[in-house]
């Protein structure tokens, strides 16, 4: 495997981690404070930005350890860090899932809704968290 750069890595996941923290902090309006407001479209961003992250050190990792193949649609990437045992089965299926909501993101934006995203950061932050953590525990070993 070359050389992992293990600050990018930290960088993203630290990034990660802050929009967690808004978001949770957001996750915490009721459904009537968030739906309309600006504070479902800064959630949305968060959200967005927090998951190209996670693909971006996806990327990274799968590219220097050989497996450049994997590394560019964003389904493979879920399916290489699986397959690497960076993250678990479970996460990684959820991964794969996550794949095709940030295509859903970027290119049916139109079809996202303030609900939609209120639910996601009321029930699911605890994905990227994992994440974070599988990650952390892989580039200590490595």
């Amino acid at each position: 495997m070359k050389m992992l750069n293990k600050t990018m890595i930290n960088q993203r996941l630290t990034f990660i981690s802050g929009y967690c923290n808004k978001m949770e902090r957001l996750s915490a309006l009721s459904e009537d404070e968030f739906i309309g407001s600006d504070k479902a479209a800064a959630a949305e961003s968060y959200l967005r930005r927090s998951i190209e992250a996670m693909f971006d050190i996806g990327r990274h990792i799968l590219a220097k350890s050989g497996t450049v193949e994997l590394a560019q649609e964003y389904k493979s990437i879920a399916k290489g860090l699986k397959k690497l045992e960076v993250v678990d089965e479970n996460l990684g299926e959820t991964m794969i899932r996550i794949a095709g909501y940030r295509n859903r993101m970027v290119h049916m934006y139109n079809l996202i809704s303030d609900e939609e995203v209120y639910s996601i950061i009321k029930n699911e932050l605890n994905d990227l968290k994992a994440f974070v953590e599988q990650v952390h525990e892989y580039i200590k070993k490595v």
